[in-house]
């Protein structure tokens, strides 16, 4: 994720004290071996998406790789890996299969029938268990340099087709051939591009309120498009899940910004030039049409006729992702964070519970409005390893009319300046969270804050321990706590995972208190079936290589087992690239993660005159643009990926 427009974000630099501020940074480390083992018999709640308990937890079984470092994508020994699906190659969308031109050459209406920028967050839902599936993926946002011809040496209508048309989300079918070998099926009736211009209908408080009303569309239950889609998640009932990130760049809101708009981080130019031709993105003309973006998104893929919707019971935000747990009573409980710097991390409890497919319907079908309903919450940290999740409820406490909320659409709407009332813990950009599936525990990863500690901004807390944490930490915490609880709980216990670093750099806080192999920035986070965690990171390209991260390398993915904070490096990117999103096919054989901008530059646009200055992988074409692609990972062996 670029350094230069995201994780500069930081809307929230109040340092002041809430009644229960942290004051602990030393206690909250990590969780001892046993914890895990203490814990498992309190949680009969159950991860969505997973078939049943694990018997057992995996444990990494694979020789590590080294510190990565160039142009090369590395996994242990007895492991293949392989691109599929690259920036550019047609999804399948049947009688429209425009082919990839190396030269940036393809026009929009093209780019609008391929494969997206910047894969981010992927899903695999099965068509025929581990041999055929979709994969549902974001594409986050785009490097003009790249994506077009000329870079930005001239700025079209055309050119801002193109780059709408090369953000949102792809569903491609894939199948494993006779060789073991994974390719795209094309043409495909499941095939299917959502993009920025792509119509959204609004689900929750929020649809039809005035905040969220345009000229274009005077109801307000109506959006046109989704983009910077971040992390991914699924539902029990089969749908997706995309949040809509760091928004913000993308509209101009002119030099008299109100407290709302600066409160969201907008600032009077975009980083994306829509606006010099799409008037949507002029927030000046438009002010609500900035309100129509930052929600969760929710994509059945299973069927390409419906029409996606942003659900905005969950809360507007900075939107990493969106990961769903399910109480004992059949309620759906869904986790997000905020990327960016001093935010949030939110929980949704559904109102109603899960309904089964029936009478004609899909269970997606049947479960359509479930997430319209229900109450959201906001974490709060405290330093005695307790905390607590405080509602955003309309009416309660001083979130009143009187205090500037005059509904909860408002609120939802404004949810930053709620929790912000109510002393919500502010976080070191909390990203992708994942819930282990032995026993329940939420893990968040915290990816930095090099503006922690600074003046006029927040100092270190028992939750967010270290001053200028340019390395970033893994915090994790049980519902209810080690008397038991469910997801819904209003309470919880937490403690860290891990702080991230290198223990040679002389700087305390640089250092960390890793348990096996360096890594730096944590970001993407997920459980396999069998409990084994597995951490992606994102140090930016102004980072690595140089300083503190001198000796951390590339990016990579590492696999951790939890019961021992043991991490073990599985493998490592291309030069400037960040390693995002992990799914398996269900028998554990085949994985697929995600290369984010490989050559990402330190400005996070390319010299198109100079495509391949850092890297051109995965084509190695001379001179070529470098692609990002997912990437298929399995043992030579056939064996379960990770053992």
């Amino acid at each position: 994720m670029p350094k230069s427009y995201e994780e500069m974000e930081d809307s929230n630099p109040s340092a002041q004290p809430h009644i229960r501020e942290l004051r602990d940074p030393g206690r909250r480390v990590v969780l001892k071996a046993s914890a895990g083992a203490a814990a498992s018999t309190l949680f009969a709640p159950w991860l969505a998406g997973c078939a049943s308990t694990p018997a057992a937890r995996l444990r990494p079984g694979f020789e590590p790789v080294p510190i990565g470092a160039g142009d090369r994508l590395i996994v242990p020994k007895g492991y293949v890996a392989s691109a599929l699906a690259p920036w550019g190659e047609p999804v399948g969308l049947p009688g429209n299969l425009p082919v990839w031109r190396p030269d940036a050459g393809n026009t929009a209406d093209e780019q609008a029938a391929q494969m997206g920028m910047h894969h981010d967050g992927l899903h695999y839902f099965p068509l025929d268990g581990s041999r055929r599936g979709l994969l549902v993926m974001n594409h986050e946002y785009v490097d003009d340099g790249l994506l077009h011809a000329d870079g930005l040496k001239t700025w079209t209508l055309e050119k801002v087709r193109k780059s709408q048309a090369a953000h949102g989300i792809a569903v491609i079918e894939v199948e494993q051939a006779a060789g073991g070998e994974w390719r795209m099926v094309r043409p495909s009736r499941f095939a299917r591009r959502i993009t920025a211009n792509t119509p959204f209908n609004l689900g929750g408080p929020a649809a039809g309120h005035p905040l969220m009303r345009t000229a274009a569309d005077p109801q307000g239950r109506t959006v046109l498009g989704t983009f910077n889609n971040c992390a991914a998640g699924i539902t029990p009932w089969g749908t997706y899940l995309s949040g809509e990130e760091n928004f913000r760049n993308y509209f101009a809101a002119g030099s008299s910004l109100d407290a709302h708009q600066r409160r969201w981080g907008l600032t009077a130019t975009a980083f994306f030039r829509w606006a010099e031709h799409d008037p949507r993105f002029d927030a000046v003309g438009n002010p609500n049409e900035p309100n129509r973006f930052g929600w969760v998104v929710e994509v059945d893929p299973m069927d390409p006729a419906s029409t996606p919707v942003k659900r905005t019971a969950l809360g507007r935000a900075a939107h990493e992702g969106a990961w769903v747990a399910v109480t004992r009573d059949g309620r759906a409980v869904v986790y997000s964070g905020e990327d960016a710097r001093n935010e949030y991390i939110y929980k949704f409890v559904s109102r109603d519970r899960i309904r089964p497919a029936g009478n004609g319907l899909t269970a997606a079908q049947a479960n359509r409005e479930l997430l319209d309903h229900g109450t959201l919450y906001v974490a709060r940290f405290d330093a005695d390893g307790v905390g607590q999740w405080l509602p955003l409820v309309h009416g309660q406490g001083p979130l009143t009319a009187a205090n500037g909320f005059a509904d909860q659409g408002e609120i939802v709407i404004k949810s930053r300046q709620a929790s912000d009332l109510l002393g919500a813990t502010k976080m070191d950009r909390p990203e992708w969270l994942a819930i282990d599936p032995v026993n329940g525990t939420v893990y968040c990863t915290l990816t930095n804050n090099a503006d922690r500690g600074k003046e006029g901004m927040p100092g270190p807390d028992a939750a967010n321990p270290r001053a200028n944490n340019a390395h970033g930490h893994i915090i994790r915490w049980r519902e209810g706590g080690e008397d038991g609880g469910d997801f819904d709980a209003a309470r919880f216990r937490w403690d860290h995972l891990v702080l991230a670093g290198d223990p040679a750099q002389p700087r305390a806080g640089a250092k960390g208190n890793i348990r096996g192999d360096l890594f730096a920035c944590p970001d993407g986070l997920a459980f396999d079936a069998r409990g084994m965690l597995w951490i992606q990171t994102d140090a930016h390209a102004t980072q690595m290589y140089k300083g503190e991260f001198a000796s951390i390398g590339n990016n990579q993915m590492l696999a951790c087992d939890v019961a021992t904070g043991e991490v073990r490096r599985f493998l490592t990117g291309p030069t400037n690239s960040e390693v995002t999103g992990m799914t398996m096919t269900p028998d554990g054989r085949t994985m697929f993660i995600n290369i984010q901008h490989p050559g990402e530059t330190p400005s996070d646009r390319s010299d198109p005159a100079e495509p391949a200055k850092f890297s051109n992988w995965p084509d190695y074409r001379p001179g070529g643009r470098p692609r990002s692609s997912t990437v298929v990972i399995r043992k030579v062996d056939g064996g379960i990926v990770g053992t």
